[in-house]
This record gives C-alpha cells, structure tokens and sequence, in this order.
C-alpha cells in the first residue's frame, strides 16, 4: 500500500529541516578553513568534531533505545568510520588548494557517479537521462577548471575533491545496505564514533592531536560537533521521513551554493561567474537524476 501523501505543513516544515541540514553540512569547509588558519591540525579539528557528534548522538540513540552492542555493530562502525574519515580528509585537504565553494561544487558530482557505479553493482542500465546527467556534471567541472591552457585552478586540489566524490559515491551505496534493519541514529551514532575513534587514534601516532587551540578553533569545532553533525543529520533523517529520497536529493541542492555564498561573507572568497556556472549545471544534473520514476 502506497503510503499517504504528508500534508503541505508536513511537506513544507521536512523542506526546512533538509534545507538546513545541507546548509550545516556546506558550512563544513568554511569551518574548518577558519580554524586552520589559527594553526589548528586538521586531524585535531575533525576529532573534536566526530566526538563531540558522537557523544551527542549517542545518547540521543540511547535514550531512544535504537542501539545495539554486538560484532556486526562493530564492523559497521569500523567500515563507517574508515569511509567518512576517508572522504573527510581527501575533501578536506583540497582546501590547501582551491576555494571552499569550488571544493563542495567539485565533491557534489557524486549523484553522477553514484550512477555509474550503480551500473555495475547492481547492472542498472545506464539510460540518456543518466548519461545526461553524468555530461552536464562532467561540463560543469570543465566549465570550473576551464579549458586546457587557461585553467586557473589548482590541479592538486581538484584532483582531491573529485577523489573524494568518487569515494563517496562507492561509499553511500554500501551504507545503505549496512543500514538496513538498524535505525537511522544508531547508524549516525556508529559512523560518528568510528570516526572520533580512527581519527583520535590517527592525531595520537602523527602527533596532531592538541588541546592548546586557539578560541576561535574551539568555537569552530563546537559548530562543527553541533551544528554540521548533531543537527545535519538531525534534520536530514527528520525529513527524509517526509519528503523522500527524491524530493530530499532535490533540495540539498541548496548545499554547495549555500557553501558559496558563505565563503563570500566569511572568508572573502570571491563567487567567480564560472563557479557559479558550473555549479548550477552540476545542481542540474543532481536534479535530473532524481526525475527518475521507480519502475
């Protein structure tokens, strides 16, 4: 049985809470950028955030009862953990290179990949919408880095945020099916603590793991811990109830751009026309791909 259609007050307070979850989780970069211009590691900042998150939703999932202690809970934290570090690191190091809003346009191609890989996991066939979608994605990151011989990007840093697009989108995928039979906060509880655990572990042998930050890193990670994990996934798992896979794909477009935006105001960045160019085709293509209907 189809279930009902949500109300248009439904409807429209699950839009809200997607739309602010993107906008916490596009406020990622811009965070960890300030901090790290006080001298804060970045390994030391994404460990105060995966634990400060962790702890939180931890006890949100117990209180709720959701979580479970057995060997498979612990093969899902450590394969979660291993990912979300992975794509939090390569993403993240892309900073070094390029701005933060080219970096979250750059990273947000993985719908398009996702496809792709979805071809050969699952041998779905890649129709013209999909291969629509992959060339709008694929012209958008040609429209950013710009034609041979005048490209002014650095090739380093957008070698990193595609790298790290391409490990997500193999790396959503299999959570999904990890997920299935476990709540949706017990599993944002163990993704959390087994990267607070791999990170914390990480800063210890490499010797970046530090205590003495500077304030405006504190605040930096109490936003992070706060507001880009406890309330992103929050707000994304609350909606996604309502609105949908699709509908909620549709509106996390507004993540990248809000990235852009906040990069102006926050750090100067400026919001180059062909950012905004290729970003809007790369939102396209996210779109399109969710018109698909489920046969």
């Amino acid at each position: 049985m189809t279930a009902p259609a949500p109300s248009r007050a439904a409807a429209g307070r699950a839009t809200l809470l997607i739309a602010m979850s993107a906008c916490g989780f596009g406020a990622i970069a811009i965070l960890v950028t300030i901090a790290q211009a006080t001298g804060a590691p970045l390994l030391t900042l994404l460990a105060g955030r995966y634990v400060l998150g962790g702890l939180v939703l931890g006890a949100l999932a117990a209180a709720g009862g959701t979580l479970v202690f057995d060997r498979a809970t612990l093969g899902v934290t450590a394969f979660a953990g291993i990912g979300q570090v992975a794509v939090s690191i390569i993403s993240l190091s892309a900073l070094q290179f390029i701005p933060a809003a080219t970096l979250s346009f750059l990273f947000y191609t993985y719908p398009a990949w996702i496809a792709i890989i979805a071809k050969f996991r699952h041998s779905e066939p890649l129709t013209p919408l999909r291969l629509t979608a992959l060339g709008l994605s694929l012209a958008g990151i040609f429209v950013m880095v710009g034609a041979p011989g005048t490209t002014s990007l650095h090739p380093a840093g957008v070698a990193l945020a595609l790298g790290a697009a391409l490990i997500y989108a193999a790396y959503v995928p299999i959570i999904s099916e990890l997920e299935r039979g476990r709540a949706p906060m017990a599993m944002a509880t163990y993704m959390s603590a087994g990267a607070a655990v791999i990170l914390l572990v990480a800063g210890g042998i490499l010797g970046e793991l530090t205590v003495a930050l500077h304030r405006t890193a504190w605040i930096a990670i109490l936003l992070l811990g706060m507001v880009s994990t406890v309330g992103a996934f929050l707000g994304f798992l609350r909606g996604l109830r309502v609105l949908g896979p699709v509908r909620t794909a549709i509106v996390s477009t507004v993540e990248p751009f809000f990235t852009a935006v906040l990069g102006a105001w926050l750090l100067a960045q400026p919001i180059t026309r062909t950012t905004l160019m290729g970003g809007a085709l790369i939102a396209a293509a996210v779109i399109l791909l969710q018109l698909r209907t489920a046969k």
